[in-house]
């Protein structure tokens, strides 16, 4: 009797222990509570148009550079409107660059005899800008998207290749981004630039882009397409909006 009494307390124990490990077990899983606002994000449309409004926080110039090709050899200096900006610069910028530049865009670094392809800078702004216009492109259209753009904008295929090869990695990681390209008055008002000798052409492209989780609908943004003529400065960079 005493043996079956133990057996019974044994297994009341057992079927206690195992409950017990099931409520801890049940309590210890993550759980997942979709809001109603989450839920709309999700299923988020094309319906309506968006502005994306941005804040006024410094926001970094990444890498413009600029190519030059004169008709002939020409001897100039460039000189860019707000140094104070400059965070970075190749060579390095005391005042202007003073250059030797040939049609093939081959340029000759004055001050230190040394050949170069384009002169380099980076700097800093204070964004006020308001996203009311642009393209919303998925991340994986990246490449096609910009190759259209770029020419219509000026870019030949090697200074296309540079900005895609450039900007390719940041923007291909995101779902879908927001792109604009700010006009050239934008662009000469953040970061004036001037030439000894006046180019015939100056493009100046600036792309801005903001990384999206979803698409969104938005005024698109029209183009007006570039042509090049005679002595031509072409210049190209980018900024993250965040």
């Amino acid at each position: 009797m005493k043996k079956l009494i133990s057996a019974i307390f044994i297994i009341v124990l057992i079927a206690s222990t195992l409950s017990a490990c099931n409520n801890i077990k049940k309590n210890s899983e993550p759980t997942t509570t979709v809001t109603e606002n989450e839920t709309q994000k999700q299923e988020q449309s094309d319906d309506s148009e968006y502005a994306i409004e941005t804040c006024n926080d410094d926001i970094l110039f990444a890498k413009p550079v600029i190519y030059l090709y004169p008709t002939e050899k020409t001897k100039l200096t460039v000189t860019l409107g707000k140094p104070q900006n400059l965070t970075c610069t190749y060579p390095h910028y005391e005042n202007s660059w003073d250059v030797t530049a040939f049609p093939d865009g081959k340029l000759i670094d004055n001050k230190r005899n040394r050949e170069l392809y384009c002169l380099y800078w980076e700097g800093i702004s204070k964004n006020t800008s308001q996203l009311t216009e642009g393209f919303v492109v998925k991340g994986t259209d990246t490449i096609a998207f910009l190759e259209e753009k770029l020419a219509i904008l000026g870019l030949n295929e090697a200074e296309a290749q540079e900005f895609i090869i450039y900007w390719l990695p940041v923007l291909q990681e995101n779902e879908y981004n927001l792109i604009r390209f700010a006009t050239i008055d934008e662009i000469n008002k953040e970061m004036p630039i001037e030439f000894s000798v006046t180019p015939d052409t100056l493009i100046r492209v600036l792309m801005q882009f903001k990384p999206l989780e979803h698409n969104i609908n938005i005024k698109e943004q029209k183009l007006t397409p570039a042509k090049r003529n005679g002595f031509t400065a072409v210049e190209w960079g980018g900024c993250k909006i965040d």
